[in-house]
């Protein structure tokens, strides 16, 4: 008796493609585009505080500007801001430094006006001045010695300090030495942080201030 054998035949294998999942890419457009959004908040932010005289007295402002400030922070993490970037004379435009608001503050009192106040910082140099200026004639500044410490962080170490006038100036005593870290630094503006949790925001100044 015959017998039939049948043999099935596997289909052939096709092997199931997973297609790769997209993935986001960081780019210099969007890395820029993230800073102007960031920063175009700040300013918006202590457009109308008078360089921090308002924020004084309104936590919830200054809460909120702060937490403008650490986004700043985080887009400046991995850079350097301690090069020759930092060469400039930046002009404040808020801060939370009592001593400097004091002074903007108490002016009127000594019938004159607080005009811009400065850091005039020169790298190669290794130079700091402070400056507060009195329009048309009066300035005070404090002169400071500055080492770059790290990618962010710069030392310094007052020398001296003058107050002057038109026709006159009066030398005072150096007082005092600390750092400060700018967190972020651009062609328009520097966000810096110093050794005692102050912070302050600057412009580029559209002159240079010498003595």
């Amino acid at each position: 008796m015959a017998t039939c054998h049948c043999f099935v035949l596997p289909a052939p294998f096709k092997p199931t493609i997973i297609p790769p999942k997209p993935t986001s890419k960081i780019t210099c457009s969007s890395i820029t585009t993230q800073s102007q959004s960031a920063k175009q908040h700040l300013l918006t932010l202590i457009s109308d505080q008078h360089r921090g005289l308002k924020t004084q007295n309104d936590p919830i402002k200054r809460s909120s500007i702060i937490q403008a400030i650490d986004a700043m922070a985080d887009l400046g993490k991995d850079t350097v801001t301690t090069d020759a970037s930092l060469s400039a004379t930046w002009r404040l435009l808020w801060t939370t430094e009592k001593e400097q608001l004091f002074i903007i503050e108490k002016a009127p009192l000594f019938g004159t006006q607080a005009g811009d106040v400065l850091q005039v910082i020169d790298v190669e140099k290794r130079t700091l001045n402070n400056v507060i200026t009195f329009p048309p004639d009066g300035v005070f500044f404090v002169r400071s010695s500055i080492e770059v410490s790290s990618s962010q962080r710069v030392n310094f170490r007052f020398t001296s300090a003058v107050l002057r006038g038109k026709n006159w100036e009066i030398p005072l005593p150096p007082f005092g030495q600390g750092w400060f870290e700018s967190l972020y630094i651009d062609e328009e503006i520097r966000v810096v942080k110093d050794i005692r949790g102050d912070y302050l925001v600057v412009d580029k100044a559209p002159y240079a201030w010498k003595e």
